[in-house]
């Protein structure tokens, strides 16, 4: 059994307090308006936003297993928020792996200030087949680059400060031929579409994004050309393990929902708890959450320990989301009509449970990483 450090203890205690009473108070508000900056304050204030990140450059020097416990804490009030932080610490992480020293200094003491930050690849044809995405960075003489294209469905656009753009310097050499490239919010020819009315995680801000012929410097590539395919999907691996985080925690509030409410709700005089047919969806629900819980720390710990985790996230991220879905969608079905109802949350949480099946590639993806490791000779 994974056992947390005092210091991690204190960490969870402290972002469970938080959490309590700055975020889920407001997720309700945040399904209905939108993102909050409100919250967004708040989590600068806390010291939260650059926990994940080294002290040199002003982060809280959190590993793995720390990021993931704030995530899953976070989570457990606002599944939207939880979210919002696992985008905008995918994208400033690529810069503190794959970022020159010159990067790392000016990015991402601005990352644990509060500043946002946005994971760019998806495109309108090119989702799951990223390696078939359009933008392209076409390199100047004097060694910039001019970006043209456009992304779909990215997590903080329309908030961000910094996006973490993917587009091909080599358009014929496929995914060896993609790039990374930082893009400040005011960078002349960006266009940042109207935000998405969604299903779900609507706290958490999503827009197309349109470049126009943008002028980037050559300091703007992070890594090297054509490496930027791998940067990506080396940053979704430790992404996967934050949604198994997401998971747990949206579906512990689910289920807390769902266990006041059957304690409470007389029927035939007694609580339905007391009926098998109620009380047993408890314990498919505990022995799920367990099992993501551990699958959870054990991925993050493989991460903090520079271990590859590819498979490993690929297996929480396929069966956390399975199951935070199944069982949001069974929480409903203890609350009956109420459950239903916007009043009584949990629809909420079933809508906000869906994104996690899609986001970060979809189980079916998930399904190819794992099948293709399994059946490797």
């Amino acid at each position: 059994m994974f056992k947390f450090t005092e210091e991690q203890i204190m960490i969870r205690d402290m972002v469970r307090e938080f959490t309590k009473n700055e975020v889920e108070p407001r997720d309700k508000w945040m399904d209905e308006n939108g993102f909050d900056w409100e919250v967004h304050k708040k989590l600068c204030e806390a010291g939260l936003m650059g926990i994940h990140l080294p002290e040199q450059y002003g982060g809280g020097g959190g590993d793995a297993v720390m990021s993931e416990i704030v995530i899953n804490e976070i989570a457990k009030g606002s599944a939207s928020v939880a979210l919002f932080l696992d985008a905008d610490w995918l994208a400033a992480d690529m810069i503190y792996v794959h970022g020159s020293e010159e990067q790392k200094n000016h990015y991402l003491p601005l990352a644990a200030e509060g500043k946002i930050f946005a994971f760019g690849l998806t495109e309108s044809n090119a989702g799951s087949d990223a390696a078939a995405i359009k933008s392209v960075a076409v390199k100047q003489p004097d060694g910039s680059y001019v970006l043209n294209g456009g992304k779909a469905w990215i997590t903080n656009s329309g908030v961000a400060d910094y996006y973490l753009i993917m587009a091909k310097t080599d358009p014929e050499a496929g995914a060896k031929g993609i790039s990374v490239f930082i893009v400040p919010k005011d960078a002349e020819g960006l266009t940042v579409g109207k935000f998405e009315h969604k299903m779900g995680m609507c706290g958490s801000a999503t827009c197309e994004l349109s470049f126009d012929n943008i002028k980037l410097p050559a300091d703007a590539l992070v890594g090297k050309e054509g490496a930027g395919f791998k940067i990506a999907m080396m940053a979704l691996d430790g992404a996967r393990i934050s949604i198994g985080a997401i998971a747990s925690g949206l579906a512990q509030h689910a289920m807390e929902v769902a266990k006041n409410y059957a304690n409470e709700r007389v029927t035939f005089g007694k609580p339905i708890a007391k009926y098998q047919g109620v009380a047993f969806k408890f314990a498919d629900m505990a022995a799920k959450i367990r099992a993501i819980d551990l699958m959870v720390w054990d991925t993050a710990q493989m991460k903090s320990e520079g271990q590859r985790h590819t498979v490993e996230a690929a297996e929480l991220k396929l069966m956390s989301s399975k199951w935070c879905c199944e069982i949001c969608d069974e929480c409903i079905q203890v609350l009956g009509g109420n459950g239903y109802s916007r009043e009584f949350h949990v629809e909420r949480f079933y809508r906000d449970a869906k994104l996690l099946e899609i986001g970060e590639g979809t189980s079916e993806i998930q399904r190819m990483v794992i099948s293709g490791a399994v059946l490797a000779k």
